[in-house]
């Protein structure tokens, strides 16, 4: 029925003339009735071995042994006859049947009608799971452990379409579910009509070979998007367009359902509670997107976040095994299965060991649960690692794209400024070269104002010289384009004492009228004094229309050309009155003397010059209830007039304070500041102190509470600065406090301790006290607390009603209160800002006073 190829070796006969052939083509001596009896014997049980000559075959052939057993295959029963070379002895033969068939390759023969298999070696079970003996009963077993995908191949196999000289690959599904890769060779055994009855071969077991081939063509592929994202850094400065090609090309590569990466929004390394973002997702349809969705994170609930600071990954295989409820939580809603969570981090630019955590690049597994696999980790990993390279290259190119824009507009502003420089240079040399060469006045300040005006190209430019003995401004030359002319116009110096009392201490101004001009209009203006050592001698001014502002190099230029004009106007008149008589030298150092003395007296009062010229401005605003001349000015110019006149008057009182303030800080500091004591009634004198801040909590809603116990002890301290001290912490509480807020002043006796001089018998002595406490309902900043004492210093964005100040009223504050041997401090918390100063019952500096 069958014969194995390898026969001829033996026989020396071709399976053609044997196959389905009586046997005693094989062996003559075994007849018909001769092979009945064998078939008796095979049935019971036994087998059959004798040495037969096959000479009639292969002449000069040695003698073979043949051993003939019974073999079941799918129920029929068959002859099994094996041929020996008298050469070969049965223990050889039985060696050879051990090593086929504890071989770890599988070997079989296939027969094709009726379908099934004739022999299946014992390693089958240990490829498949199961035992030679189920696939002889089940035929239909083979094809339900195939692939899907391999059906079709399998299907020609055994149809006979057997490619001798290529090995076949196929898929199979062991017993015990998992996935078993099998290559073999297969050879088709033909009858002897040359039809093909069987298919003989060996399976191979590469299940092995297959995983590390498919584990170098992942590394492979892990490498080329490695290398491929790398390439895109190097060519690309768009962030957001390297991030969704990582996250793409990464969901591609594992076959997650969803690679997002996630930005802090500060350095989780330096805040106690940060929160983040999804900045970029790739995201299979079916799934819940999480891009731009912001996930908090707290160290104290979120232990992995220290893992992610250290550099570690976090990998979950089944969330569901996951002992962190808080991330259970924030994963279950996207229908999160498995996470691999690897941290971006960005190099230190100090050298540290472990950079600043920039975010995390994450994949999820949402179908089922996934175990993440070594190369998948350090895959994501190398690409956190090319992903923070990105990122640093993109802030350093938007660096470097902000300083070249920067550095070319600096460019272009030097540029613009020196030709600027070069044109005003060559004009100073013009005024400089004709100061130089005339004496004459007139000439001088004409070619000045000419040639400022057409440099700078302004409306108009003029100059004025002052008559100091009358007070009179004259517009003695005059440079207009398009402003009407203003030149012989005397102005008296007193009517405008805003404007000449700065012009008269050397100081340019640069100004927009509020008021039109009759004339002019509204229009810009800068004055600069015409003035030497010696003084003033007049104005330079340039007018031009309302918007403009004019540069301090311009207004640098002009003070120069006052200075040139200045010069020669004071050379001009000095030769002029060279050629005088004696008697008009004499008058002319009178009228210098007297000229000094104005000025000096000038110098000495500006602040007083100042509240006057508000006080003389008020007379041209109409009293309440009056009737505006509308010849003159109507009401909206006299709403500009007060507001004007209410910002003079707070910026001198400011100058004031601060002047003040500034001489009594420079005078406690130097020790140099004067402390008087005297004896205090606290109990009259706080409701006196008090009473005139009523009035201005109640027109601000707000609520003052005093808390003075009765029999207060006598109070011995400076009254003066005691007063000046509360005030300023009362005004402070009533600028810092809202509408409808509190403010709470409580006095009481207590202790403190002195810390007198080191040499003194006590280091230090608890003496009686007065504590005064000012709290009010507003909230300072920690960081801003320490300080507040700081000169100038003031807390941004505190003040409700917008009142300003300078900043050394606390300053001020604390040096009087050590001065005084006081102390002072603050804090706020829970809504509440107190400030609590205490200063000694000094009876006995009074007793040392009055003596004094």
């Amino acid at each position: 029925m069958s014969i194995q190829p390898g026969v001829y070796q033996t026989l020396g006969a071709q399976v053609m003339d044997l196959l389905h052939q009586p046997i005693a083509s094989l062996i003559p001596e075994w007849t018909l009735e001769v092979w009945r009896r064998h078939w008796a014997t095979l049935l019971a049980g036994e087998t059959i071995e004798e040495m037969v000559n096959t000479q009639h075959l292969l002449e000069a052939s040695p003698p073979v042994r043949i051993r003939v057993s019974l073999l079941v295959l799918a129920k029929s029963r068959y002859g099994f006859v094996q041929l020996q070379e008298t050469g070969t002895s049965d223990h050889e033969f039985s060696q050879f049947r051990q090593l086929v068939d504890n071989a770890s390759d599988t070997l079989y023969s296939y027969r094709l009608t009726p379908e099934g298999f004739e022999y299946l070696s014992p390693s089958i079970e240990r490829l498949m799971g199961y035992s030679p003996q189920a696939y002889y009963e089940n035929k239909d077993l083979l094809l339900r452990q195939i692939h899907p995908d391999d059906l079709p191949q399998l299907r020609q196999l055994l149809a006979g379409n057997v490619m001798a000289e290529t090995p076949l690959s196929l898929r199979w599904f062991h017993r015990d579910g998992h996935l078993v890769w099998t290559e073999q060779q297969d050879t088709l055994v033909y009858d002897a009509t040359g039809e093909a009855i069987a298919i003989e071969g060996i399976i191979r077991d590469i299940t092995k070979r297959h995983e590390t081939e498919l584990a170098l063509r992942q590394q492979a592929e892990r490498e080329r998007l490695v290398s491929a994202i790398a390439q895109r850094i190097r060519q690309s400065l768009h962030l957001n367009e390297i991030l969704q090609t990582t996250v793409s090309e990464v969901r591609h590569f594992l076959d997650s359902d969803r690679v997002l990466i996630y930005r802090f929004d500060v350095n989780p390394a330096e805040a106690a509670n940060c929160k983040g973002i999804v900045v970029v997702e790739s995201v299979d349809h079916l799934w819940k997107p999480m891009l731009n969705h912001e996930i908090p994170l707290n160290p104290n609930e979120s232990p992995e976040l220290q893992c992610y600071l250290n550099g570690r990954s976090h990998i979950i295989n089944d969330i569901s095994q996951e002992s962190d409820s808080t991330l259970q939580a924030l994963l279950n809603p996207f229908q999160i299965k498995s996470s691999l969570i690897v941290p971006i981090l960005l190099q230190s630019s100090e050298g540290r060991e472990q950079g600043s955590l920039w975010g995390l690049l994450v994949a999820h597994q949402c179908r089922q649960e996934r175990h993440w696999q070594p190369l998948e980790v350090e895959l994501l990993q190398q690409l956190a690692t090319q992903v923070a390279i990105a990122i640093q290259q993109s802030d350093l190119f938007e660096q470097v794209q902000q300083q070249g824009e920067f550095l070319e507009k600096q460019i272009l502003e030097r540029t613009q400024q020196l030709e600027q420089a070069i044109e005003f240079d060559a004009m100073l040399k013009r005024i400089t070269d004709k100061v130089r060469d005339s004496l004459d006045e007139s000439q001088i300040v004409q070619t000045a104002v000419r040639e400022v005006a057409v440099v700078l190209g302004v409306g108009s430019c003029n100059a004025a010289l002052y008559d100091l003995d009358q007070g009179t401004s004259t517009i003695c030359y005059e440079y207009t384009n398009f402003i009407p002319a203003s030149q012989g116009r005397v102005s008296q110096m007193g009517n405008f004492p805003e404007l000449y009392t700065q012009l008269m201490d050397g100081r340019y101004f640069q100004f927009c009228s509020l008021i039109p001009n009759p004339v002019r209009g509204r229009v810009a203006m800068l004055a600069s004094p015409l003035f030497d050592n010696q003084g003033v001698l007049g104005d330079l001014w340039l007018v031009h229309h309302a918007d403009y502002i004019f540069t301090e190099l311009q207004i640098r230029l002009v003070q120069q050309v006052a200075n040139q004009c200045a010069i020669a106007i004071r050379q001009a008149r000095l030769y002029q009155a060279a050629q005088t008589q004696v008697a008009e030298l004499e008058k002319l150092n009178r009228l210098k003397d007297d000229f000094l003395s104005a000025v000096s007296h000038e110098l000495r009062t500006p602040i007083a010059n100042m509240k006057l010229a508000i006080e003389m401005l008020k007379l041209f605003v109409p009293k309440e209830g009056e009737k505006a001349e509308p010849q003159r000015v109507d009401v909206a110019q006299i709403s500009r007039i007060q507001r004007y006149l209410g910002i003079l008057n707070t910026e001198c009182t400011r100058e004031e304070e601060l002047v003040e303030d500034l001489l009594d800080l420079q005078r406690l500091e130097n020790n140099a500041y004067l402390i008087s004591m005297s004896l205090i009634n606290l109990n009259e004198w706080i409701p006196t102190l008090i009473r005139p801040f009523y009035t201005r909590v109640s027109d601000r809603q707000q609520g003052l509470h005093v808390d003075c116990p009765q029999h207060l002890p006598p109070f011995v301290c400076d009254r003066l600065n005691l007063e000046r001290i509360l005030v300023e912490l009362l005004n402070n509480a009533c600028k810092y406090t809202a509408t409808r807020g509190d403010i709470h002043l409580q006095v009481r006796q207590t202790k403190m301790t002195l810390n007198e001089d080191e040499d003194s018998e006590n280091a230090s002595s608890a003496v009686d006290a007065i504590e005064f406490c000012i709290r009010n309902q507003a909230t300072i900043a920690p960081e801003e607390l320490p300080k507040i004492f700081d000169k100038f210093y003031r807390i941004p964005n505190a003040d409700p009603w917008k009142q300003g100040g300078t900043g050394l009223g606390l300053a001020l504050i604390e040096k009087l209160v050590v001065q005084l041997n006081g102390t002072i401090s603050v804090d706020s918390r829970k809504g509440w800002t107190s400030f609590r100063v205490t200063f000694p019952n000094q009876r006995q500096q009074l007793t040392v006073d009055s003596e004094s």
